[in-house]
């Protein structure tokens, strides 16, 4: 009973937000998509505001947020879908205060620290739609991952809240950081399976999640990973059929200005998938199409150093399928290379 009573005072305030958006998109079809953000911006304590405490913990965390991504999404699409981006200096300001809770946090299924890069290891930041399922797609690979974590990329306020994120009022999209082994694992064997695991011809959004906080987005770290995304792109374009792919490629270093490329999510956003009691829900749409082989696309002079170390074999096995599908799997590394 008290469930029954938390979900309705938690959707109460959200049933009259999408009714003064209906009213509002019925009496002007040509009201310019930021008119409805704004909207989430001021009537909606469920989507972000200024007011919201820094950093602020959710009393709720496995109802809440899929109230705040039901309730932007559905605003987005009667905004038109592809909002498109909020400008800088329009951007929430945001505050100097780091996530709380991420300091010495230990991944819930590899156990490392997520803040740390031992020596030797590299990173790699994404964005393909929801991060629960793109973060465990990746923590699940058999060897070379030392952390992955979810948290708020590309965007132009500083240490932003879910809240804020979903409103589309950050520039930020739902992204994954991994920190990983180049010994063990390849930067090409992850951004396949960045590539593989959405559909990166889809502006502005994956699936049902509408909106610029659910864009596809790499962004690279040195003039190495640049080449090999572009290649990838260029490659995965032509398998796709030639539909365009819409994918942010941008270097990690034009986010200084803004604070930086990254940072956290709340801490029960962390490794969400695999905590007791999370709902199974991931709005990626993979297209069931393989990156081509390596050598095809490859710079040449690259080929030596970020050859993929893991086998086709793998990918026929354990690749991303057509339809969102990882939330169907175990949460435990795969065992096999």
């Amino acid at each position: 009973k008290e469930e029954i009573i938390q979900d309705h005072l938690a959707m109460a305030p959200i049933s009259h937000t999408i009714a003064l958006g209906l009213i509002i998109t019925r009496a002007s079809a040509f009201t310019a998509p930021t008119s409805t953000r704004a909207l989430v911006t001021t009537a909606s304590p469920f989507l972000a505001s200024a007011n919201t405490p820094s950093n602020s913990n959710n009393s709720n965390p496995t109802r809440q947020p899929m109230a705040r991504r039901m309730i932007g999404s559905i605003l987005d699409l009667l905004s038109g879908g592809d909002g498109g981006m909020i400008s800088p200096e329009n951007a929430m300001k945001g505050r100097p205060e780091k996530m709380k809770g991420i300091t010495g946090l230990k991944h819930y299924i590899l156990k490392n620290d997520l803040e740390e890069v031992p020596e030797g290891y590299e990173v790699c930041v994404f964005g393909n739609g929801c991060f629960w399922g793109s973060e465990k797609a990746i923590w699940r690979m058999p060897k070379g991952i030392h952390s992955t974590a979810v948290g708020y990329c590309a965007g132009f306020t500083p240490n932003p809240t879910y809240n804020e994120a979903c409103s589309s009022m950050t520039g930020h999209t739902e992204g994954v950081r991994v920190v990983y082994n180049p010994a063990e694992i390849s930067y090409v064997d992850i951004m396949r399976m960045f590539w593989e695991s959405h559909d990166p011809t889809q502006y502005m959004g994956q699936g049902n999640d509408r909106g610029s906080q659910y864009r596809s987005g790499i962004y690279y770290f040195n003039e190495d990973q640049k080449r090999l995304i572009e290649a990838a792109k260029d490659a995965y374009e032509k398998a796709l059929g030639g539909r365009e792919i819409k994918t942010e490629i941008a270097a990690a270093s034009d986010y200084d200005k803004h604070g930086g490329l990254w940072y956290f999510a709340e801490p029960y956003h962390q490794q969400y998938l695999a905590k007791p009691g999370a709902r199974p829900y991931c709005s990626a749409q993979p297209q069931g199409v393989s990156l081509p082989p390596f050598e095809t696309w490859a710079p040449e002079d690259l080929k030596e150093k970020y050859a993929p170390k893991l086998p086709e074999a793998f990918w026929k096995k354990h690749g991303p399928m057509r339809g969102c599908s990882v939330v169907r799997f175990d949460d435990e590394p795969i065992l096999e290379s």
